[in-house]
């Protein structure tokens, strides 16, 4: 049994009228899509609503959205499962949920990580191909896109929760694989507490977590019976003009006696998402070991992360408008007298909110100020 999984996925102006007429061979070139369409089970995160017209939501970061017309191409990628556990799909609210949900049924595309509620965003679903049961599960990192009491939307990852699931899935399929929405973007390497959540999975039973959201290739890691891919890159996704949203992996899982993974490098050329071959393969491949053989020493992804904040946490908090007000000192005045006067626009106090809900933009804002105040991390 062999299968392919897939990153984040969003038809844009490049490809649109591709999607529309469901040319899959323009889309992926024909070498990858004889390996796509070879593959028993096929997988890729969808990572926007798809609906025409509707409301965006208050959130920080851009609100994406996929014509509807696209969904004949999303169709003829003939997906096994597409993964909704992202920060995106709820950009145009319940409502723009409420429209994806009914096109992905009316056109038969099973879909994990996301509901109207709680029990229907964290539900798995197992498939049965040769024989043997896999089971597909979903999470997302805390941002605009969650599931609530207010409205549907992602599952969240929340602990408890998440880990029962993984662990009741495995007791049900043969072989299980997490879809986590989390990490640092343009990060090739785990954040410390990325590393500790995916470690968990593993040992709920998970055989292989897949994360998504980075848009860049990272690395990976063998953890006890499991192994983690710390970010793949995009799939179909033109949104930056960034070298590392052109290259990502295809992460290839061949189930027999033994499990072998393999990851092929895809590239986009135009409009084609292409496998690559020769140099431009191998050095892709190489840099991604060579990261992965960066994170085997202990306390590894610790200091490399520290390193990366050294570069890049004050102007990270400065794009929060007024954090910097804050960082060079904060006193009652200000607290007492400036928030409540307006200092903090709505704008402003929605790019507070997701700086300290999303747990990856938590962690490098209390990084930051533990080292700036002296309070060491444990290793």
């Amino acid at each position: 049994m062999k299968i392919v999984i897939a990153g984040d996925l969003v038809p844009t102006k490049t490809n649109e009228l591709l999607f529309e007429k469901g040319d899959i061979e323009a889309l992926l070139g024909s070498a990858l899509k004889s390996r796509w369409e070879s593959s028993d089970l096929r997988i890729f995160n969808l990572e926007a609503p798809v609906i025409d017209g509707g409301k965006p939501i208050v959130k920080s970061g851009p609100n994406l959205k996929i014509k509807t017309g696209c969904m004949k191409g999303i169709k003829e990628l003939n997906p096994t499962i597409v993964t909704v556990a992202n920060n995106h799909i709820r950009d145009f609210g319940t409502i723009g949920w409420k429209s994806t949900k009914k096109l992905l049924g009316q056109f038969g595309i099973p879909y994990i990580g996301a509901g109207d509620n709680y029990d229907e965003a964290n539900a798995y679903k197992i498939v049965e191909c040769e024989g043997r049961k896999v089971g597909f599960y979903a999470c997302a990192e805390h941002e605009f896109s969650i599931v609530s009491n207010y409205g549907a939307g992602a599952n969240a990852f929340c602990g408890y929760r998440n880990l029962m699931a993984i662990k009741t899935l495995k007791e049900n399929a043969d072989f299980v694989i997490v879809l986590y929405h989390g990490g640092k973007e343009h990060y090739a390497y785990p954040t410390p507490n990325q590393q500790i959540v995916c470690h968990e999975m593993i040992e709920s039973g998970a055989n292989l977590v897949v994360c998504q959201h980075s848009h860049c290739i990272g690395c990976k890691e063998e953890y006890q019976d499991g192994t983690i891919v710390y970010g793949q890159g995009n799939f179909i996704f033109d949104g930056s003009n960034e070298t590392c949203w052109k290259t990502s992996l295809i992460v290839e899982v061949t189930l027999g006696e033994k499990i072998f993974i393999n990851y092929i490098p895809i590239e986009k050329k135009g409009n084609v998402i292409c496998e690559l071959d020769g140099g431009r393969r191998e050095r892709i491949l190489n840099e991604f070991i060579s990261r992965s053989n960066e994170i085997l020493s202990e306390h590894a992804v610790r200091e490399i992360y520290e390193k990366y904040l050294e570069g890049t946490a004050v102007d990270y908090l400065y794009t929060c408008a007024g954090w910097n007000k804050l960082i060079r000192g904060i006193d009652k005045y200000i607290l007492k007298r400036r928030l409540i006067k307006g200092y903090f626009n709505v704008k402003k106090k929605t790019i507070l909110l997701g700086m300290i809900q999303c747990e990856t933009h938590r962690e490098i804002i209390e990084s930051y100020l533990r080292k700036e105040i002296n309070i060491p991390v444990k290793k």
